[in-house]
């Protein structure tokens, strides 16, 4: 919550870390705004502390970002859109991997849904209008989106390995059903790590500004804290860990000369160089983000103080979220520029729709005939 009085600069700053990392950027910009808004570079009559002087960044920022995010919208809701039709619809059944990435296109949907929400939010400079309910669905279905996206992300990696540096056994679990079972529990994963932001976020009125902002209200900064180590601990760090350990298998079988002898092997080396594409670009996108969230909890605790540390972290984590944010739209190109076997299941589905579509047009040419010919005689 907002609190003026003799803590004030000390509040107004941890408005800036009451954001969660896929929430986006509200609360962090929002102390931001508050401070351009309000005049409040100025001395704090109260504490006797200098707020950090700010640029031109988040001008810049209320408009560019929105143009950004419905722009990644757009092309994310037409990409994922395409690889759930490609795999849905194709003839063939899914494999455990289509499995995984097809959900994975499912979470980014979800997410991508959500986005333009946050661009109306901030193009409004943070004044939430769309009410209470929203507030708390549209946050949490980000956050389920982001737990999700990185188990599944991890279950692909785990059946790579599976599949390659354990070809010759494990082949039970690695069956659509469990693939199937799996991505339920990482749903379900997902909303339960959801329930924070179904909790925490409301409305609140910031009488100084006049605005109705969509906030994170934790109860305590300990508890806050708590929440953030979490976070990168469960979304990052774990994730890292075992996406590391199963690409550098993954990497030492597929430059094994006497491994590429087995046919499964072969087989499966196929749909891998996508999965490790997929995983290095994931890491790529969200790293600098949770680097920069870690630096956050750093700055919270008083390891790291000062303008220069505050402004790194607020207007670093504004360029981050940018890049996470394109993640979501970057996986059906990754398909299409790296996945053969998914060029392969697009081209066949599109000859057969023209198939379809040329069949449908020469029955009606048959029966017009037929018509004719008939009302002739």
């Amino acid at each position: 919550m907002l609190l003026y009085g003799s803590h004030n600069y000390t509040n107004r700053y941890a408005i800036s870390f009451l954001t969660d990392s896929v929430s986006m950027i509200v609360n962090a910009t929002l102390n931001q705004s508050l401070t351009a808004s309000s005049n409040l570079s100025a001395v704090d009559s109260s504490s006797g502390s200098n707020s950090c002087p700010e640029g031109n960044f988040w001008e810049w920022l209320y408009t560019f970002q929105p143009i950004y995010i419905m722009v990644v919208c757009i092309t994310g809701l037409v990409g994922n859109s395409f690889v759930l039709i490609v795999l849905c619809l194709h003839k063939s059944h899914c494999t455990v991997p289509d499995i995984y990435l097809g959900s994975l296109a499912g979470a980014d949907l979800l997410l991508l849904a959500c986005l333009p929400f946050w661009a109306v939010n901030i193009a409004r400079r943070y004044h939430w209008p769309f009410g209470g309910f929203l507030c708390r669905y549209v946050n949490s279905v980000i956050y389920m989106n982001l737990y999700s996206s990185v188990y599944l992300l991890v279950m692909v990696s785990i059946d790579r390995y599976l599949a390659l540096v354990k070809a010759l056994g494990h082949g039970r679990i690695r069956t659509v059903s469990c693939a199937k079972i799996n991505c339920f529990f990482i749903w379900m994963f997902g909303l339960l790590m959801s329930c924070p932001a179904i909790i925490f976020r409301e409305v609140t009125y910031i009488q100084h500004l006049n605005i109705s902002a969509c906030l994170l209200n934790h109860p305590n900064i300990a508890w806050k804290l708590q929440m953030d180590i979490t976070l990168i601990v469960i979304v990052f760090l774990v994730p890292v860990a075992i996406i590391s350990f199963c690409t550098f298998q993954i990497l030492n079988v597929l430059r094994n000369n006497e491994m590429q002898r087995f046919k499964q092997v072969r087989r499966e080396s196929k749909a891998t160089y996508l999965v490790l594409v997929v995983l290095l670009v994931f890491i790529i996108c969200w790293m600098p983000f949770q680097f920069l969230r870690i630096l956050g909890i750093f700055y919270e605790i008083k390891l790291l103080s000062g303008c220069t540390w505050q402004n790194v972290i607020n207007n670093g984590n504004q360029i981050a979220i940018f890049l996470a944010c394109t993640n979501s739209c970057i996986n059906p190109i990754l398909y299409v520029l790296v996945g053969k076997q998914f060029r392969n299941k697009a081209k066949e589905l599109y000859i057969q729709s023209i198939a379809r579509r040329m069949s449908s047009w020469n029955f009606t040419d048959s029966v017009t005939t037929q018509t004719t010919s008939a009302k002739s005689n």
